[in-house]
């Protein structure tokens, strides 16, 4: 099954999701250069090293494209309302139109979107039933990322040989030190945000339950697990087999839950 490309127009994200793509581009350039690179080249650190770094580089943007560009849930202006499940859809006061329950409409989007948890600046994009999936790759991978970025500062500072640096009239060894400190703000800074947000969503799919619902407070018992935890995960990421939730290069198939096992809104 083909995923639909959803486009938002909206400035603000643009900025947002341009910052993040400025700090990935910043840190898959200079890092290697500065750190990976040499210490390959003096035999302080192996190929493996400098694959994984650029692996984990390329399974988070391509986890943020995919995201920002996929469909979250978006509602059909006529959709067909099954009827064994009739009495599980409701109005929206917004749209006027009708959606299953658990949806919700965004006023920045402009549309009702199925399961939506929030809508992320950051990805310039809802975060819904159709791509939380990915929204929870790129948190993944932008942690490992970033935790990469900041073990390797460190590391080349206080733990690996000093380099012989040969080539001082280069930009990136001239301003090496500047070029660091820069490198291990950002990534303090991105961790610990995504790191917070990643529990948040971790939380909430073990206790199946969305963003915008925590914060209406509008389901019952939300703190008690209504689903084992492998179903709740399967259900976002559309498959039971765990290794499949790490690859964001891969089409997601929806495992068909009726709406009466779900909570409503």
């Amino acid at each position: 099954m083909g995923q639909r490309i959803h486009f938002v127009v909206d400035p603000q994200g643009w900025c947002c999701m341009g910052l993040i793509i400025f700090i990935w581009l910043y840190n898959t350039i200079f890092i290697p250069k500065v750190i990976l690179f040499p210490h390959y080249e003096e035999g302080n650190i192996s190929v493996v090293a400098v694959l994984c770094y650029y692996f984990c580089s390329l399974f988070c943007i391509a986890s943020l494209f995919r995201a920002s560009v996929a469909d979250p849930g978006k509602l059909p202006e006529n959709p067909k309302i099954p009827i064994t499940e009739r009495e599980y859809w409701e109005l929206c006061n917004k749209c006027n139109m009708m959606r299953p329950k658990r949806s919700h409409h965004c006023s920045r989007c402009g549309h009702c979107v199925r399961r939506m948890d929030h809508h992320c600046p950051w990805i310039n994009n809802c975060v819904g039933e159709d791509n939380h999936w990915l929204f929870l790759q790129l948190c993944f991978y932008t942690q490992v990322l970033s935790s990469y970025t900041l073990i390797l500062d460190f590391c080349h500072y206080y733990y690996f040989l000093p380099l012989k640096k040969e080539n001082w009239d280069v930009f990136v060894f001239r301003h090496e030190l500047a070029l660091l400190r820069i490198s291990a703000f950002m990534g303090l800074i991105i961790l610990g945000g995504i790191s917070r947000l990643f529990y948040t969503q971790l939380m909430g799919i073990f206790t199946d339950t969305t963003s915008i619902e925590k914060m209406s407070n509008c389901c019952e018992d939300i703190s008690r697990p209504r689903k084992p935890w492998q179903q709740t995960f399967s259900e976002v990421f559309g498959t039971h087999w765990k290794i499949l939730w790490f690859i964001p290069f891969r089409q997601r198939q929806p495992l068909r839950v009726p709406y009466h096992f779900a909570n409503h809104v």
